[in-house]
């Protein structure tokens, strides 16, 4: 097995946990635009919580995505779960990119909406319990990892870095 230098597995991991953040939180970010494309125009206060609902959807989901990415890490390894969750994670923010409104699409915009959460919520429950167990399970980062201050602090980073 090829031994890796401690930075460079806490980079990877924290780069990894950095960018699934991102995208989850670009999701609220975007709330007031997301409910005026994908949602009846009608009712605003009605549409941006519909939104709200839709975000905390992903949210839910976490623990679900938590079990079953790491039964999977469990089985064929960390590293290629920590890549299927990357992808995933990635791959939901984009089709939601492609999604047509609500205009175009009825009531099948907000119900593809709610399906990409969910996945992204899946995906982000994966990796977050992925890079918790993926780091310190490294020969080199043993009883290192538990000691270092700040080392959950990639979603922070991620949860600030729309408003750069």
């Amino acid at each position: 097995m090829r031994q890796h230098s401690l930075r460079s597995i806490i980079t990877t991991a924290t780069v990894g946990t950095v960018i699934e953040w991102y995208d989850f939180f670009i999701f609220g970010g975007l709330a007031s635009i997301i409910s005026s494309q994908f949602f009846p125009k009608e009712n605003p206060t009605a549409a941006f919580l519909a939104t709200l609902a839709t975000f905390a959807a992903g949210l839910v989901v976490r623990p679900f995505g938590a079990l079953f990415f790491g039964r999977l890490g469990d089985l064929i390894g960390r590293k290629y779960t920590f890549m299927a969750t990357l992808v995933l994670m990635g791959g939901s923010t984009f089709l939601t990119g492609l999604v047509p409104s609500y205009e175009r699409i009825g009531f099948f915009a907000p119900l593809i909406v709610l399906i990409l959460r969910l996945l992204q919520g899946l995906a982000i429950g994966g990796e977050t319990g992925g890079a918790t167990t993926f780091v310190p399970s490294m020969p080199l980062c043993v009883n290192v990892v538990f000691g270092l201050p700040g080392f959950r602090s990639p979603g922070r980073v991620a949860y600030c870095s729309p408003l750069v």
